[in-house]
């Protein structure tokens, strides 16, 4: 399957609070990629000045129905809020 959506999540995590960050994205990684329709891939990119969680998708549609889950809404938000210095910019592109 072929990835035709990002959504790209870009947050602001003290360096002391990276590892748990880290922790959240491995916990729902496996459950994301079976249970999230469209989900095709997940990647975490780390940066001296920000963390981007980077999903593909197969399709604008999926990503955009992603952040309105459960899983999102109910787990993953709920455990990176506490670690967020500010709110994360949250990007979807068109793969053309």
């Amino acid at each position: 399957m072929k990835v035709k959506a990002y959504l790209e999540i870009t947050m602001q995590i003290a360096d002391e609070n990276r590892s748990a960050a880290a922790n959240v994205f491995f916990k729902y990684k496996e459950e994301f990629l079976k249970n999230i329709q469209g989900a095709i891939t997940k990647d975490l990119l780390i940066r001296k000045e920000d963390i981007q969680v980077i999903h593909g998708f197969d399709s604008v549609a999926n990503a955009e129905n992603y952040l309105l889950s459960d899983l999102f809404k109910n787990d993953v938000y709920i455990e990176l809020k506490a670690l967020w210095q500010t709110d994360p910019e949250v990007k979807i592109y068109t793969v053309a």
